[in-house]
């Protein structure tokens, strides 16, 4: 397969698209079960190359798992039951692996280390070294603690108090991990609320957790054990907004978008697109396995509104980060995206990536440290677009593609599969 691809205007979206399984629900529910005791079945689980990584990563470890396709089988060994991997875990691309797996390993008294790909050898891991020491983990990195390739000699830890510095849902769920096997009761005040999965999924196996706003304790588990689940895994909200993005600026179209994971952790995107006016309907909601899911109805809106955009909202929307800057261009008014740092530190540096981008085909764009400021109403022309092999900008530009002017090449698509195998034929499909 070709490592990029080349679109075109279309005249119109049209259909009903059901997108894959939550990415971040499949991880964790792997992880979780995997310390659980006894079988637990995962529905539904996304066979992406992300989510795959943790997979392989529990089977090094000595978790016996069934991998049925869309159905995973996983024989928790219960929280002390891991066993001492052969050989060096490899994380891919996948920081949720790498992150959330440490808090784990920590806790276990036997020797691992991690790697992964080269952009993830790039990612910063001191955000999760320095608290995990804290607890009394033994934990060295490459360049001083800062990034992979990582070692842990794990054992006993014991509990903290812990100030994030930033927002983030990877840290805050492997300190959550690691406060289960730590003495006493760990407690986590993050500086604005992030993706809650961890602890939803936690309270239903039957762990001592309590959260209050920003404030999270979790009671290590001493000799108590986690409950086995039979979890469904709704769709991925943030593979959705590249759909309901492109409902909104291809005209006239329509789109009806099945089985969406609504967590109101992650549905920031949404309170800031009806904002800017989207036409759009939040239908049959209903509770699936612990999650808010509902179906999402979008139409064209012509007369979309520039927003501001703040720091208190981003790590509601921080994946919708590149589709947001496409929907801004063609906004009235400008829009102004601050309080988002972190993007430089994903995949690719988001923030550059987008800016460079947007103003290839034509879009009038400001970077500033932390955000873009985006001039809408822009008449976007084709362009040779670089994604950094970052799944969502691929995934953003060739939306931005569909209402172009000429021909838009789009290269490093192979990352797509990173988080939604399938996603230029769904795109296809609802192409007239």
């Amino acid at each position: 397969m070709s490592d990029r691809i080349s679109l075109e205007r279309v005249k119109k979206l049209r259909g009903s698209i059901t997108p894959p399984p939550d990415k971040s629900i499949s991880h964790r529910a792997i992880m979780l079960a995997s310390i659980a005791d006894g079988k637990s079945i995962v529905r539904n689980f996304l066979g992406a190359e992300d989510t795959m990584s943790t997979l392989n990563a529990f089977r090094k470890l000595g978790v016996k798992i069934e991998d049925k396709g869309k159905k995973i089988i996983i024989g928790g060994k219960g929280i002390h039951g891991l066993k001492e991997p052969a050989d060096i875990i490899d994380c891919g691309n996948s920081g949720t692996t790498a992150r959330l797996m440490s808090g784990i390993l920590a806790g276990n008294p036997f020797f691992s280390a991690l790697t992964g790909d080269a952009s993830l050898r790039q990612r910063p891991m001191a955000r999760v070294i320095n608290p995990l020491k804290e607890m009394g983990a033994e934990i060295s990195a490459r360049n001083g603690d800062k990034y992979l390739p990582m070692k842990i000699k794990g054992g006993p830890l014991k509990a903290i108090n812990y100030k994030m510095p930033v927002a983030s849902a990877q840290v805050k769920s492997c300190l959550i991990l690691a406060g289960l096997y730590a003495k006493g009761t760990t407690a986590i005040t993050e500086p604005q609320k992030s993706r809650d999965h961890t602890e939803r999924m936690l309270k239903a196996m039957g762990a001592n957790i309590e959260v209050k706003g920003l404030n999270i304790r979790v009671q290590g588990l001493g000799n108590k054990k986690l409950n086995p689940i039979d979890i469904t895994i709704p769709s991925d909200f943030s593979s959705a907004a590249f759909f309901i993005a492109g409902a909104l600026i291809v005209p006239d179209s329509e789109i009806l978008i099945k089985n969406v994971g609504m967590n109101p952790t992650r549905t920031g995107f949404l309170k800031v697109i009806k904002e800017m006016g989207a036409d759009i309907k939040i239908e049959n909601i209903r509770d699936v396995s612990g999650e808010p899911v509902a179906d999402i109805h979008c139409k064209t809106t012509s007369n979309l509104k520039a927003v501001k955009i703040g720091r208190n909202i981003m790590p509601s929307l921080i994946d919708e980060f590149p589709i947001l800057c496409v929907l801004a261009t063609q906004a009235e008014g400008v829009t102004e995206i601050k309080g988002a740092e972190e993007l430089r530190f994903k995949e690719s540096d988001r923030i550059q990536a987008m800016a460079e981008g947007l103003r290839k085909m034509g879009a009038e764009v400001k970077e500033f440290k932390d955000g873009l400021s985006i001039k809408g109403n822009a008449k976007l022309k084709g362009a040779s677009i670089d994604s950094y092999k970052d799944h969502r900008i691929a995934m953003a530009f060739s939306i931005a593609a569909l209402i172009a002017k000429g021909k838009t090449t789009i290269n490093g698509i192979s990352s797509v599969n990173i988080s939604f195998p399938g996603f230029f034929e769904m795109l296809k499909r609802l192409t007239h």
